[in-house]
């Protein structure tokens, strides 16, 4: 029997690219000049990597530049691949100003921050972590809460699963299939993005009102293209409000939607630095 491949057409492609919010497109360049730089410069990737027992004042920093490096040119494919279009959904969801403040400051304070509590003083181990799939499991756990208020559960064998649980499931499986990887980097990750999606965390973000007054100001949408304005997204801060037959979780109101199954799977790890969170 004869098996035929198609290849992915170019043209659809390019115009998915084309069609890249300008955070997401700006995020991206960063991730691959990061990576290029490491090539050329191997310091890089330790003075950035997450290493509990180095935090301190003076290098704090690494908080937030953990996830902006890779070990070798597979960890960064498959980061960019999963991170790619769940950032393009909650820049098109939460506009463009707020996922550059979050994604430069809380989205990886929080969870770079809980990994260095944990692993210093709580488990007493110094396990070095790089790479964005701390953002992965961040989206996907919030994108899950999401779907759970949709879809609360899927059955197999007449077991009913919650919905939500799906990111730790994807955790627990690439944990043990790939060697490595900071199972504890990747669940502090999703912890955050379940705060964020049950609402919890929501105060992080600037008020529409302060937003609307500096894109006024700045004339952003009319100077930058492909930027998304306030009042361009998708559903707003909170979502679309549920009908009193949906399901609610917490106080947070997200947006109606499923996860499109974008899977991470981060790269072997060489020495005894592991990839992700």
């Amino acid at each position: 029997m004869a098996f035929t491949f198609s290849l992915p057409d170019a043209r659809r492609i390019r115009s998915y690219f084309h069609r890249l919010p300008l955070f997401t497109r700006g995020l991206l360049v960063v991730l691959l000049v990061l990576y290029i730089a490491s090539l050329f410069t191997p310091a890089l990737n330790r003075w950035g990597a997450l290493v509990p027992k180095e935090i301190n004042l003076s290098t704090l920093y690494r908080l937030n530049t953990f996830p902006l490096l890779h070990k070798n040119l597979l960890h960064f494919l498959l980061n960019s691949i999963a991170l790619v279009p769940l950032v393009e959904r909650f820049e098109s969801e939460h506009g463009t100003v707020v996922s550059f403040l979050l994604f430069s400051g809380p989205f990886g304070l929080l969870p770079g921050g809980i990994y260095t509590l944990l692993e210093r003083y709580i488990f007493h181990l110094n396990g070095a972590a790089i790479g964005a799939s701390v953002w992965v499991f961040l989206l996907l756990a919030s994108e899950s809460i999401k779907t759970y208020r949709t879809n609360p559960y899927f059955e197999i064998a007449d077991l009913k699963i919650p919905t939500w649980v799906t990111p730790v499931a994807i955790i627990l499986v690439i944990n043990f299939l790939v060697p490595h990887t900071s199972l504890l980097g990747h669940l502090c990750g999703a912890v955050v993005g379940y705060l964020w999606g049950l609402g919890y965390i929501r105060f992080l973000a600037p008020h529409d009102k302060i937003l609307r007054f500096i894109e006024g100001k700045l004339n952003l949408l009319g100077r930058l293209p492909h930027y998304v304005s306030v009042d361009q997204k998708t559903y707003g801060r909170y979502g679309v409000l549920p009908s009193t037959n949906e399901a609610r979780v917490g106080p947070g109101r997200g947006a109606l939607g499923a996860m499109n199954g974008i899977v991470e799977s981060p790269t072997l790890a060489s020495g005894g630095q592991r990839l992700g969170p």
